[in-house]
């Protein structure tokens, strides 16, 4: 028997990022992106567009978009279309944008942690009903409502997680002090050549830290190294 088509629609700003999530999800058959856009304004009007037709099944947002708040496109994509889930997928793993998103109407909350191999099933879980999450997500959703009852939220009742690779503990400083100060940086969305203007040093040598940290973080790009950080407590989640 042919499984179920699953349409996808997907907002993601980060040109790197947007292109491995649509790589993953065109590995699977039975998937398929309608849309793809890296701004909140065309994922509306798009939206709009579709009223009185058929919506995505499933719609994936990156919550820090450049023109307005992924977590208002949640919120206007389900007053549009209230059966298309919602699946975050975000370096934002705070509790108050997590809260936020589940009551703005998303299902699911994945972290970007760089590797998209499991993507295809998450999207298939969430539009089978489950609400995929990062571990750390599901942990904080259970340690705030001290536990599951079948009073909780859908997201919570029917939690699947993604697997994810232990944290380690930093027992010695990893980043030199100017690395950190870079990344301190990129993390408030300043450009290399801020970055340059900001420390007073050329974009080589902003380029060079870049380099080292990613080294040390064992990374990729700017969204993994955030999200390495946060995990290892380097900056602040």
């Amino acid at each position: 028997m042919t499984s179920p088509h699953i349409t996808v629609a997907l907002v993601e700003d980060e040109p790197e990022t947007h292109a491995r999530l649509l790589a993953a999800l065109a590995s699977d058959v039975t998937i398929e992106v309608v849309f793809a856009t890296n701004a909140a304004k065309p994922m509306l009007q798009w939206m709009v567009g579709r009223m009185g037709e058929l919506p995505p099944s499933v719609l994936l947002v990156d919550l820090g978009l450049p023109d307005q708040s992924g977590l208002e496109v949640i919120r206007l994509c389900k007053a549009m279309h209230p059966k298309t889930e919602i699946m975050v997928i975000t370096m934002f793993g705070d509790e108050a944008n997590m809260i936020r998103a589940f009551e703005a109407g998303a299902s699911g909350y994945l972290l970007k942690d760089g590797n998209e191999s499991e993507l295809a099933e998450h999207v298939r879980t969430l539009h089978a009903g489950g609400s995929p999450m990062s571990p750390i997500i599901a942990r904080q959703l259970l340690s705030r409502m001290g536990g599951v009852s079948r009073s909780a939220p859908k997201a919570i009742r029917h939690m699947t997680f993604q697997p994810s690779k232990p944290v380690k503990l930093e027992t010695e400083r990893l980043l030199t002090e100017r690395e950190e100060q870079v990344l301190q940086l990129l993390s408030r969305g300043y450009s290399y050549g801020e970055l340059a203007t900001e420390m007073g040093v050329t974009i080589n040598t902003i380029q060079t830290h870049i380099r080292g940290l990613y080294a040390k973080l064992e990374v990729h790009s700017k969204s993994q190294a955030i999200f390495q950080a946060r995990q290892r407590g380097i900056l602040e989640k």
